[in-house]
């Protein structure tokens, strides 16, 4: 029994990393594929007890090495001592782990000893799983099986069922493989050959789906630019450099005025509306003058629905003839917000970092107008929400975002991200102009491909064009309800009861 132990364990935190080579910028998708079929074989019809830590271990195996880039944003810019920092990212995928651990529990309560049952449930247990992590406490919707086939053979999928449901083939298609390799020394062919053929079918399939526009191109395209500036995470909030900031911004951007649309990125402008009033006053002159909207990142400060003193918000406002202020609703734990604040706030450096203080945005904003075209954003993290970006790119021409992925370092932190927003361009079927403060900033298709990026880690000035488009996906539709209603549906009528046979 030791000696399983001993071997199971690196196995199961193995089988979880390999799922880390999936994603950006490794770009393996099979490998997604290849981790669950591994999860199956070694945890396929085991009591709920064991499952639950071998869903816990697995959960390490994903999270420790997917999202590792906590430790650069802690380590390097939160000023956390590198022993200290390594704890608090060990603690984070401990944490996240606990979602695995937890389904993995519920899955061997659900399945019983019953190796069929066990196999039918997965795919729901599964992406059930997900779901939940993308939303409780906030959520972590991050590190989806289903992001990494925006390169994929399912992609064409993504506007039909979104990531989710996406995720729930990939492990569907585990689960029927391992079927049929079970039966394989059975009485009969037959039974493997169908549940083969099962698995492969919605991969042959989905290809076929591109075939659907689900939108159409609307009005002229936009002549837009993203400005990068590559700002250290050092110097962003020094005041110090509060000048040379603004210069080097609107150097860069001298050039591009008259185009439809400048974006810089999330809080491009390290100061509140009211402190950089006099820079604001001059951009809009020149952006009136050339008839351009310029779109920034700013922390706005002042007065704001729901609460009754004033706050700051992490927010995007438009300069110039465009129209429109939007704040962002999502905020990242600890990064821009402090949960228990009372009673963490400056126990370590890394929990007083500079513009932590932000509140949430109020629901149902309405869409900025640029030209003759609108569009919701989402700043930084908000890309990561499917279902969040699905609801309000509806009415709305392209997507926009902006970051500022310096807090990643020189980690899979920035790559993932832009695969992750590259997804939400292909579910929604709107092109998607990413303006980041050093990378990856770029203008994505509304298949999810690369149309144009600038260097990344490097200051530079990234020139396109976006075409703004009507109509709904199926997906912007009924969001992730569909998949999440089916994976139920299993659960419930595959659930192993009371009084039957579990052998």
């Amino acid at each position: 029994m030791t000696q399983n132990r001993l071997f199971r364990i690196p196995a199961l935190v193995a089988a979880g990393a390999l799922q880390t080579l999936a994603f950006a910028p490794f770009h393996l998708w099979p490998a997604a594929l290849a981790s669950l079929g591994l999860v199956l074989l070694m945890c396929s019809a085991r009591d709920a007890k064991a499952l639950f830590r071998d869903g816990w271990f697995l959960g390490m195996g994903l999270f420790g090495s997917g999202a590792s880039w906590v430790y650069v944003s802690i380590n390097e810019y939160g000023m956390t001592a590198a022993p200290l920092a390594a704890i608090m990212t060990l603690l984070f995928a401990m944490g996240l782990a606990l979602f695995p651990a937890i389904a993995f529990w519920c899955w061997g309560r659900l399945a019983g000893s019953h190796s069929t049952r066990s196999l039918w449930l997965f795919p729901a247990i599964w992406t059930l799983m997900d779901w939940v992590r993308g939303w409780l406490l906030t959520g972590f919707p991050w590190l989806y099986a289903g992001t990494a086939q925006v390169d994929g053979p399912l992609a064409g999928l993504a506007p039909v069922m979104g990531v989710h449901g996406i995720t729930f083939i990939t492990a569907a298609t585990a689960a029927l493989l391992i079927a049929a390799w079970q039966h394989w020394r059975g009485a009969t062919r037959w039974v493997p050959i169908g549940l083969t053929a099962a698995a492969l079918l919605p991969w042959l399939l989905a290809p076929l789906a591109n075939l659907f526009e689900w939108t159409k191109p609307q009005g002229d395209p936009l002549s837009v630019a993203a400005v990068q500036g590559n700002i250290s995470q050092h110097d962003k909030w020094d005041p110090e450099m509060l000048r040379k900031q603004i210069r080097i911004y609107r150097q860069l951007t001298e050039p591009l005025w008259g185009r439809d649309l400048i974006l810089w990125p999330e809080t491009a402008l390290p100061a509140t509306q009211g402190q950089a009033s006099q820079v604001l006053d001059a951009l809009e002159s020149r952006a009136f003058d050339t008839e351009t909207t310029l779109v920034t990142g700013i922390p706005w400060y002042g007065n704001s629905p729901h609460y009754p003193e004033p706050v700051f918000h992490n927010s995007l406002m438009t300069v110039g003839p465009g129209q429109g202020t939007y704040h962002k609703q999502r905020l990242v734990p600890f990064g821009e917000y402090v949960p228990l604040e009372s009673l963490l706030r400056g126990t370590i450096e890394f929990l007083s970092l500079p513009m932590s203080v932000f509140q949430p945005g109020p629901q149902n904003q309405s869409p900025l107008q640029i030209a003759d075209a609108s569009s919701h954003p989402a700043i930084c993290y908000e890309i990561a929400y499917a279902d969040f970006v699905a609801q309000h790119a509806q009415s709305t021409g392209f997507l926009m975002t902006v970051s500022n992925d310096a807090w990643f370092g020189r980690s899979l932190g920035p790559f993932q991200h832009h695969q992750i927003a590259r997804m939400r361009a292909l579910e929604t079927g709107r092109e998607l102009l990413r303006g980041t403060n050093n990378g990856i900033t770029s203008i994505v298709d509304r298949e999810g491909r690369i149309r144009a990026r600038a260097k990344h880690y490097e200051r530079d000035v990234l020139r396109g064009e976006i075409q703004p488009m009507s109509g709904s996906t199926p997906f912007m539709a009924t969001g992730s309800w569909p998949v999440v209603t089916l994976a139920a549906v299993m659960i419930v009528f595959g659930r192993q009861r009371r009084g039957t046979e579990t052998a």
